[in-house]
């Protein structure tokens, strides 16, 4: 079984996320997920964690031998070679994450066998000296600034664990995702069929495929071009 490691200085973040909806009991019964509490690797605890940046500045910064020692831990535990980790950091320096990313991690996890470390910043980030020695990967979620990692982590474990197989109830269910073919989705209907008297389009009620299919495309091209039409000119572009 695959294993993902997330050091954070707040663990409780992961509670809800490992034990609820479809990824949770994914989680649950195909990949071992497990948080490392990052106080527990500094012989202060929490007031060891961090320290004054050199050179003067605000905040504070987390210390290098601090994570060093929670990545010797998990490899001590798992008796594998720092080349067996893939260590992902989060950070405004990174690659801005995409679906694209999020298949690749989903296939690097499932074909190299590797086991994930998720590293949470806090504060004003943490020694250059880690990151150098130890990171692998960095990505960023947007231009702006959240006050930790672990949301960060936890968009892009899920973003990942979508595209492995078992993950979803249905596996068609992330091919069709927006994105996958350069469009986000067009809309959706269930019941009831009126609803403040707008109609579910009949197309869809009437069962034939074709048109059902037309309709879907042509709806997806619509609604990406009215709310993302930075996707819809990459889209037309790619076509001629």
């Amino acid at each position: 079984m695959n294993k993902i490691w997330v050091i954070t200085l707040f663990p409780q973040f992961f509670d809800a996320f490992k034990s609820s909806g479809v990824i949770g009991k994914f989680l649950e019964n195909e990949v071992e997920f497990e948080t490392l509490y990052l106080g527990d690797f500094s012989p202060k605890s929490f007031k060891g964690v961090d320290s004054s940046p050199y050179g003067g500045g605000p905040g504070m910064v987390l210390r290098a031998d601090v994570l060093e020692e929670a990545i010797k831990h998990i490899l001590k535990t798992e008796k594998i070679s720092k080349e067996e980790l893939e260590i992902i950091y989060t950070s405004p320096r990174g690659t801005v994450f995409n679906n694209d990313n999020a298949k690749d991690l989903a296939s690097s996890f499932q074909e190299n066998r590797k086991q994930y470390v998720f590293i949470c910043g806090r504060y004003e980030g943490i020694d250059e000296r880690f990151i150098e020695q130890y990171v692998t990967r960095i990505y960023s979620l947007g231009d702006y600034v959240l006050s930790g990692g672990e949301l960060a982590v936890m968009t892009i474990t899920d973003a990942m664990l979508r595209f492995l197989p078992k993950a979803l109830g249905n596996d068609q269910s992330a091919i069709c995702d927006s994105f996958e073919d350069g469009l986000i989705e067009g809309p959706v209907y269930t019941r009831p069929s009126n609803f403040n008297g707008v109609k579910v389009p009949s197309v869809l009620t009437e069962g034939n495929h074709k048109l059902i299919d037309e309709f879907n495309q042509n709806k997806k091209l619509e609604f990406t071009k009215k709310y993302r039409p930075d996707l819809y000119k990459t889209y037309m572009r790619n076509k001629v």
